[in-house]
């Protein structure tokens, strides 16, 4: 029983039930870090993470914390003693989504009293009094900083209080939590190294809902990072809003840039992979771009966010680049890492934009090629400076059509990117099994393209690195066979 083992005890059950999860977290899923007939733990807890890859980290800090207070995962919602979900305020479909599952909740909780709803994230923040108020869905709502006080919110919720806690920061960063890994595939995982945003995009509610920017302390990074390693792990991705601005000064003195930052993780290990997401135009250094090229293990991957290839909407919404600014970043990477994989964002149909204006974003995509791309058109969030400052006047059904030529030329471009690894042959991280066959391996190389090919007997598993000629592709898998 719980109340007979110490907290060391339980953080030795909980590691040894990790180790037995294989199954990958998909957005939107549960998790569920242990199996059910293993769990040791008094109270269960239900949680579902949407949106950025910054939410998922932070559910796993979230599960860490409700672990040391007797809480175990399940993947049943039923029986669960608390729900959360953590949210996304990014775009509205998203906040639907929320509000659809937080009235299914309801409707479980109706028959079981006992059980508490919680909202975490970038809607907790925005939406805390319709939750608990208006709409009575909710138990407990917490913000991106107010984690720590978990613990206080769900004892004043069992006593009938509705609880929140949104309360922003200028120096939480949760670097002494050591995350839950949940759902984990023992291959790969997300380590935070800073918060908040100091941006102020005029489209983006993330200033108003995580805060300014704060750095983690780039000691903890680098023993979370050779924690993961040995624990099995081969491959991190560094997390940050925009983690090129990252910066800490030690207690010793020593300055600690993203550049810096990169050096000390890939030392840890050449057989440790590093990502990062996400970089912004403006931010991005040659420092960075030849530490990536200078160590084998740092993927060679940039995310850039592009918005928009108008140099006039770019201003409205405060990039503080141009169009020529992003498109010289663009070459310059090229020239430092030729092989580097490119993605980016890219939103339809921002206030004021005009055919010109669109054509000036196709036009950026026919240069800079992206191997990928995240493509929405605009949604106006409340509380951002667009909404205070700019009318939405785009016609959604011209927002549509917009985005459907965006759409339709990155997937050619992805086609043609795809098409032209035929006959390479990639350093390959297996990650498991292809998702159509258990015959097959599936893994990413190092420009963040997922490979499959077949297992053929070999004696290989998770977190091995093979290599694998490219024999044919669709427009977004590799498909080859082990050299």
């Amino acid at each position: 029983m719980m109340s007979y083992l110490c907290k060391n005890q339980k953080s030795e059950i909980m590691a040894e039930l990790l180790q037995k999860v294989q199954d990958e977290t998909r957005q939107g899923e549960a998790y569920a870090p242990f199996k059910d007939e293993l769990n040791v733990f008094d109270k269960k807890f239900y949680i579902e993470s949407y949106g950025c890859q910054m939410n998922f980290s932070d559910s796993e800090i979230v599960a860490s914390i409700l672990h040391e207070q007797g809480f175990g995962a399940t993947r049943n919602f039923e029986e669960a003693d608390l729900i959360l979900l953590n949210t996304c305020s990014i775009r509205e479909k998203a906040e639907q989504t929320v509000r659809n599952r937080l009235h299914a909740f309801r409707k479980v909780k109706d028959n079981n009293p006992g059980m508490l709803i919680g909202v975490l994230g970038c809607m907790a923040e925005r939406l805390k009094a319709k939750f608990l108020e208006e709409e009575k869905l909710v138990d407990i709502v917490v913000g991106p900083d107010a984690y720590r006080s978990l613990p206080g919110l769900i004892t004043e919720a069992e006593g009938g209080q509705k609880s929140v806690n949104v309360l922003l920061s200028r120096d939480e960063t949760y670097a002494d939590i050591s995350p839950v890994r949940l759902d984990s595939n023992g291959v790969t995982a997300f380590v935070s190294i800073m918060r908040g945003c100091n941006n102020m995009c005029t489209f983006c509610v993330v200033p108003f809902t995580r805060g300014r920017e704060r750095s983690r302390d780039a000691e903890s990074i680098v023993n979370e990072c050779q924690n993961l390693f040995d624990r099995g792990f081969r491959e991190v991705t560094l997390l940050g809003q925009n983690v090129d601005s990252y910066y800490f000064t030690a207690t010793t003195g020593e300055n600690v840039n993203f550049a810096d930052l990169l050096e000390k993780v890939a030392l840890i290990s050449p057989l440790l992979r590093i990502r990062f997401s996400t970089s912004h135009p403006k931010d991005i250094t040659d420092d960075v771009l030849h530490t990536m090229a200078k160590h084998h293990n740092i993927c060679k991957y940039i995310h850039l966010p592009v918005q928009s290839g108008n140099t006039r909407i770019l201003q409205l919404m405060n990039r503080t680049y141009t169009r020529e600014w992003y498109l010289s970043k663009v070459k310059r990477i090229r020239e430092i890492m030729p092989d580097c994989g490119l993605s980016t964002d890219v939103i339809s149909g921002f206030c004021t934009e005009t055919e010109d204006d669109h054509q000036d974003t196709l036009s950026v995509m026919e240069n800079s090629r992206f191997d990928m791309a995240y493509m929405f058109s605009y949604s106006e969030r409340p509380g951002t400076l667009a909404a205070r400052r700019y009318e939405d006047d785009i016609t959604e059904d011209v927002k549509k059509r917009r985005l459907t030529e965006i759409i339709n030329l990155q997937n050619a471009h992805s086609r043609e990117s795809y098409k032209n690894d035929i006959g390479k042959t990639f350093e390959v991280l297996i990650e498991g099994n292809s998702k159509k066959s258990d015959k097959d391996w599936s893994g990413r190389n190092s420009q963040n393209k997922m490979v499959v090919f077949p297992k053929n007997n070999m004696p290989l598993k998770k977190g091995d690195y093979v290599q694998v000629n490219i024999t044919s592709a669709t427009s977004a898998t590799l498909l080859g066979e082990m050299v």
